[in-house]
């Protein structure tokens, strides 16, 4: 089988070079790498001089509104074009394990009906030299928040409302029963609960596989997350509509505790 590893950017070029790297030391290099650059001039010109040889799909996009589900499935299918049998999609801070092609070319090539997820770690700050990759293993301590099997072990039946899109991978075969992500969704938040909803309504599986460790490098953020506040609720209408829920409640209470949103009547509206 061959593996395409399929990563979105826009700007983080600092990021997705230590990723490069990360895969182009792994106990098995992808056979391609697509990147797909989201209004990003200077990544849309980007050749690696040495590692695994990428791929750089440009992709026209504002800003402020960044098409995240577009762009995977983009990336998605220029590497279907290249032969891929698996595709592995990585976020652009996340470093790959070494072990984690491997693992997800294993996990999907016998179990072609399931989107697997590995744990990832959110790092701390970069020391001056910047992130070690042979010391990662070390600060390995997997976000509480989600399902996190041991090396070697593998867990089927996941909650599709816990699917991020930060490290999964999937056979061609799922991929493409799945229909790839909703492009309803611009912008940051919802599209990912939406597409692991949509692959078990298709029949697919969810698991968790321990040997696809990815390490989150560090960048600054807000929690809420504010500065996404307009994408969120426009993405939340979305979700709604579709499946008759509210998601990312929490934020959407955050928001409202801010200032930001109102709630009347079950809608949820901005405040400004």
């Amino acid at each position: 089988m061959t593996t395409a590893v399929v990563t979105i950017a826009h700007g983080r070029h600092g990021h997705l070079r230590l990723q490069h790297r990360s895969l182009s030391t792994g106990t098995m290099l992808p056979d391609s790498y697509v990147v797909v650059a989201m209004g990003d001039d200077v990544l849309a010109g980007w050749r690696p001089d040495r590692g695994v040889p990428a791929r750089v799909v440009p992709m026209p996009a504002d800003s402020a509104s960044l098409p995240l589900a577009a762009a995977r499935n983009a990336g998605a299918r220029a590497a279907l074009d290249e032969g891929a049998d698996v595709l592995v999609f990585l976020d652009v801070d996340c470093a790959a394990g070494e072990d984690l092609v491997a693992a997800y070319t294993r996990a999907a090539g016998e179990c072609p009906d399931v989107v697997w997820s590995g744990p990832v770690t959110y790092l701390p700050p970069p020391p001056p030299e910047g992130y070690d990759l042979c010391r990662l293993p070390d600060a390995d301590r997997p976000h509480p928040a989600r399902p996190a099997p041991a090396p070697g072990a593998r867990t089927l039946g996941a909650d599709p409302d816990l699917f991020w899109s930060l490290s999964f991978a999937v056979h061609q075969d799922g991929w493409l029963r799945s229909g790839g992500f909703c492009e309803e969704y611009r912008g940051y938040g919802g599209e990912d609960t939406d597409f692991a909803r949509v692959a078990v309504q298709e029949g697919l599986g969810l698991g968790w596989l321990g040997d696809a460790r990815a390490y989150h490098q560090h960048h600054p953020t807000q929690d809420p997350p504010v500065q996404h506040v307009d994408a969120i609720l426009r993405n939340a209408r979305v979700f709604r509509r579709r499946w008759g829920t509210w998601p990312m409640v929490g934020w959407l209470e955050e928001f409202r505790r801010l200032g930001l949103l109102v709630e009347e009547d079950g809608e949820w509206r901005s405040a400004r």
